[in-house]
């Protein structure tokens, strides 16, 4: 009875030991926070490129694969438009080749007020889950004359979760951050 009281109890031990290594310390949320907002960047680096109409078809497909890296599997990206009310989701690979082939001589694209809207939660599942407000402005001209803009409010999921990896034999956990879909929250003028 003793053994088995001694077995539960380590068993109890190891699993809230492994609990609590899941957790995520201030100072640890506060270098995934800033590296989340980092690849948001990153996506409005990436999306200012594909976007450029004198960026060469080559490095904007380089880009495109750069970009689609930061997103989790299966992620979709919302597009709208002052000129209809329904918003469209594509996939992510295909939201970059219908931004590259849009049909304007000059794509100028900025994001700014770039934010946190709800903190990090975890999930049953350990990962950790949050949402980035960006809001997008878009123009597209035709023969030097602006043809269409428009300022959109859009929600990034973020997705937080332990990963591991082998380096020199020796495997290393570590937090990695992903982008998930992109939500049109505001289409404006």
């Amino acid at each position: 009875m003793r053994v088995l009281k001694y077995g539960i109890m380590l068993t109890f031990f190891a699993l809230t030991s492994a609990a609590m290594a899941q957790e995520i310390s201030p100072e640890r949320k506060q270098a995934i926070d800033s590296l989340a907002l980092e690849k948001v960047r990153d996506l409005s680096k990436y999306i200012s490129i594909i976007g450029d109409k004198e960026t060469p078809f080559s490095e904007a497909q380089r880009v495109m694969d750069r970009a689609e890296e930061l997103f989790a599997p299966d992620s979709e990206m919302g597009v709208s438009s002052l000129s209809r009310d329904e918003i469209n989701y594509y996939k992510v690979r295909e939201y970059f080749e219908r931004l590259i082939a849009l049909n304007y001589d000059k794509v100028n694209i900025k994001w700014y007020d770039i934010h946190y809207i709800s903190d990090l939660e975890r999930q049953p599942d350990g990962k950790y889950v949050g949402v980035v407000t960006v809001y997008q402005r878009f123009e597209g001209s035709s023969d030097d004359e602006l043809t269409y803009k428009d300022t959109t409010k859009k929600d990034i999921t973020i997705y937080v979760e332990r990963k591991k990896t082998q380096i020199q034999g020796r495997t290393i956990a570590f937090w990695d951050v992903l982008l998930g879909d992109i939500r049109v929250t505001e289409t404006s003028a």
